[in-house]
């Protein structure tokens, strides 16, 4: 059972996009447009949906519960259920701080400042690199496989419906299947499959993953009685995982997570299913659970493993999913799934976009990512949008472990990348859209693991720096390890645990709830103090500056990584620093450190323009020199987004000097690279060129048929970077000042927004016309100023908390 390789039949292995552009079926888009529910958005902007099943996993389809999660492929013979359970990482507890890196540490500084990049590395490589030099991996658990008995197998392909490819690549199509639809409900939160057996029964598969009831829940029907038969089983590629006895119509899957890096598996886990049927009969026959002539069978699937806390694995999995199904097996189908999409709903609904509508809205969604780079389908962006908030709310929810690398959904027990939170921009651009798309309650699990690592990053302050405060640098993992990992010129950066840092206080900024910033005080303080006990002065020019360190991931012209002071450390710094003054002017607390830390923001390096007319990514002018002029960080850029040190009002030379290094770089890179991009140059106040990167993003190249981001592969940062650059183009905002189509393009010359969140607890409706506003609604939790603007038009708002503002037209003027 474990190392399971599973086959898919001749109907499973369908194109992985389709190789015309055939309108929709009889009884597709159109049927679905007229079934939406009222109040729902239009289904081209919020279903996605396919003329045959999946062929590969990045055709498969999403549904997630924040702590659990499920791919559905949609097969008609045999269906695979890929399962994912967020605390299903390999290892255990470990401490990988080296006790060598504090002595070694100003030695490497002096190396540096010497520009002896060379002997810097070979020293950090023996002296100053964690413990293991590698973190641990997220895993999959693995598929529940329903094969449906009676019908005829087919010829399997020649390979298993896996996951990452390192490109998007078409396959041939085969025969379509009659009557066959697969979809996803981003409204409804359902995967829906319908099709036509060879005998003209109508077969029908829904899936959802329930936060209220924490299952992946599957009803499989027909519209002939007693036309559901299907075999049951778990499959895994755990190494140690077995099939356990369950209670009656149960199957368990359970065991322990897999070593890595020399640090063994610590957790338990479990898998367990409940079979329900109406009609017919249900036997266990070994590993399989086989329901024969039934009417309906629904599938219950609970997850867990023995996680508690980083430093706690003394949980019992079996309990726990023995309590979990129990809890859920007294529901039927239709409340779960109304308890399920309710709970969905009351986050997804509160956005709602409306960019236009073009012929091609009726495609399958694998043919509109085909010719998405085209560019002349704007509710394709819509959808894009709204795929990512779905998909935000499904893998980020209180309780949860953070949005990682894919979300929630993997495959393998060795992901790329290890499937972990690189936060040296990948985990903080999973959380850009949640503020102002308004999920803030999605960021509750980023908040709780910046509570872990102050924890551990404290004790790698202390060991490996002899510092106060916390740290952690480019890599975390479900063990809140948080010393250098990897390599010097990928891991020797100190800023991740500042950057993240930054969210607390986005998340108070656009809240202004004091409760929550008191709460989060003593992390944003740890924060700092680590770096008022390790910035040292750079004796060429006298600023403060980090050392050692790099900007992530570049080489320079000493071809190492290695520098001192890099432009985004004092981009973050100058955040990080200003937001904890200004968070203890607030709480009235700390006077003596908000002032040591104004003055240490004082004396970070200031922005430079180099030769090339460039915004310099260091302090000396090795730009022209990086070993990749094109590459895909674009780090330097920091204080334009996703911060607000430079702007077009307020620093126009900086502004040109940012909008020259995104030049030299180019604007295709990497998925999440390309997202960033895009929001660059929104904040830059240029729709038509953030417009014409975003039609790279959402085209084939970019984006897979699922509409994953492909890196490639599939990374998720991607699809959030994306969706908040979206938001972007249609409103700004920095402390009470709101920004009205800042970078609207061209290609959307009229449409709507509802929803958006500005800082200062306001909600804002947009309706535009023509690239002006028609309509602007503004609503506030709490009373206070605020001053909107569209081009040279600006009106001073005063709300009371709980009000409704309307404005008219492009002046603005109170309706």
């Amino acid at each position: 059972m474990t190392g399971f390789d599973p086959r898919l039949d001749r109907r499973d292995a369908m194109t992985l996009m389709g190789a015309g552009l055939a309108l929709a079926p009889a009884g597709g888009a159109a049927a679905a447009e007229a079934d939406r529910p009222a109040g729902s958005l239009p289904a081209s902007d919020s279903v996605l949906w396919y003329a045959q099943p999946a062929a590969s996993w990045v055709e498969a389809l999403p549904v997630g519960a924040g702590r659990i999660g499920a791919m559905v492929h949609g097969g008609t013979t045999r269906e695979y259920l890929q399962l994912n359970e967020d605390t299903m990482w390999s290892g255990g507890p470990y401490d990988p701080n080296s006790p060598e890196a504090r002595d070694a540490l100003p030695t490497v500084r002096q190396l540096i400042f010497d520009e002896k990049f060379a002997e810097a590395e070979a020293l950090l490589s023996e002296k100053v690199m964690a413990r293991p030099l590698k973190q641990m991996n997220y895993s999959t658990i693995g598929w529940l496989v329903l094969t449906r008995l009676g019908m005829t197998p087919g010829t399997p392909p020649t390979s298993a419906p896996r996951a990452i490819s390192s490109e998007v690549t078409p396959a041939t199509a085969l025969a379509p299947v009659p009557g066959y639809r697969r979809e996803l409900d981003l409204d409804s939160a359902i995967a829906t499959t319908r099709w036509t057996g060879d005998d003209g029964t109508v077969h029908r598969q829904e899936v959802l993953a329930s936060a209220p009831h924490q299952v992946v829940a599957t009803r499989i029907g027909a519209d002939r009685p007693g036309a559901v038969s299907l075999a049951l089983t778990f499959v895994s590629p755990v190494k140690d995982a077995a099939m356990t006895a369950g209670r009656t119509g149960e199957l368990v899957l359970s065991g322990r997570n897999d070593a890595a890096q020399g640090v063994e598996g610590a957790l338990t886990f479990a898998a367990r299913a409940l079979v329900r049927h109406k009609g017919g009969t249900l036997r266990q026959d070994g590993d399989q659970l086989i329901v024969t002539g039934a009417d309906e069978v629904t599938v219950l699937v609970a997850m867990a493993t023995s996680y508690k806390r980083f430093d706690d694995v003394t949980g019992d999995p079996l309990a726990i999913t023995a309590g979990q199904i129990d809890a859920a097996r007294g529901h039927d189908w239709r409340r779960i799934a109304q308890d399920t999409t309710a709970d969905h709903q009351a986050l997804f609904r509160r956005v709602s976009l409306d960019l236009g509508r073009a012929p091609y809205a009726d495609l399958p969604t694998d043919q509109r990512v085909r010719r998405g780079e085209a560019g002349d389908d704007p509710s394709l962006a819509a959808l894009y949008f709204n795929h990512a908030r779905y998909m935000l709310i499904a893998c980020s929810r209180a309780g949860s472990q953070p949005a990682n690398l894919q979300g929630i959904w993997n495959d393998t027990t060795s992901p790329p990348w290890g499937g972990k939170y690189t936060v040296n921009i990948n985990t903080e651009m999973n959380y850009w859209p949640a503020e102002p798309t308004s999920l803030p309650e999605c960021v509750e699990p980023l908040v709780a693991m910046l509570r872990d690592l102050a924890v551990t990053g404290a004790r790698t302050a202390q060991v490996m720096y002899g510092a106060r405060g916390w740290v952690c640098h480019h890599n975390t993992d479900l063990w809140r390890a948080t010393a250098p990992i990897d390599a010097p010129s990928y891991g020797m950066w100190p800023m991740g645990g500042a950057w993240l840092t930054t969210h607390l206080w986005d998340h108070y900024d656009y809240g202004r709830d004091r409760a929550f910033l008191e709460s989060v005080y003593p992390i944003m303080q740890g924060a700092a103090l680590f770096f008022v006990d390790t910035l040292v002065q750079d004796p060429g020019t006298g600023h403060m500056v980090t050392n050692p360190t790099t900007s992530p991931e570049n080489r320079h012209g000493g071809l190492s990584a290695l520098c001192a002071g890099p432009t985004m450390d004092a981009g973050i710094l100058r955040d990080l620093f200003w937001q904890v003054a200004q968070a203890a002017d607030i709480l009235g607390r700390d006077a003596a450190l908000a002032a040591q830390l104004r003055s240490l923001r004082d004396r970070l390096p200031p922005f430079r323009i180099g030769a090339q007319r460039q915004l310099q990514e260091w302090q000396q002018d090795w730009d022209d020199q990086a070993q990749d002029r094109h590459h895909r960080h674009v780090s330097h850029l920091y204080s334009v987004y996703p911060a607000r040190q430079i702007s077009v009002e307020t620093t126009p030379e900086l502004a040109r000097a940012a909008m020259q290094s995104l030049n030299i770089r180019g604007d295709e890179a990497t998925g999440w690279a390309t997202a960033w991009r895009i929001a660059l140059w929104a904040r830059l106040r240029d729709g038509n060129r953030a417009h014409d990167i975003l039609r790279f993003l959402i085209g084939p190249r970019r984006t897979y048929p699922n509409l994953f981001d492909a890196h490639p592969p599939f990374q998720i940062d991607g699809n959030f970077g994306g969706a908040a650059a979206i938001a972007e183009m249609l409103l700004s905002s920095a402390d009470d000042d709101i920004l009205l189509l800042p970078a609207l393009p061209d290609a959307w010359p009229t449409g709507s927004i509802r929803g958006l969140r500005a800082r200062g607890a306001c909600t804002v409706d947009l309706a535009w016309r023509d690239g002006a506003p028609d309509s602007v609604t503004l609503r506030s939790t709490i009373a206070g100023r605020r001053t909107v603007r569209f081009g040279g038009i600006t009106r001073q708002i005063d709300l009371t908390a709980g009000q409704v503002m309307r404005l008219r037209g492009p002046q603005l003027r109170p309706a």
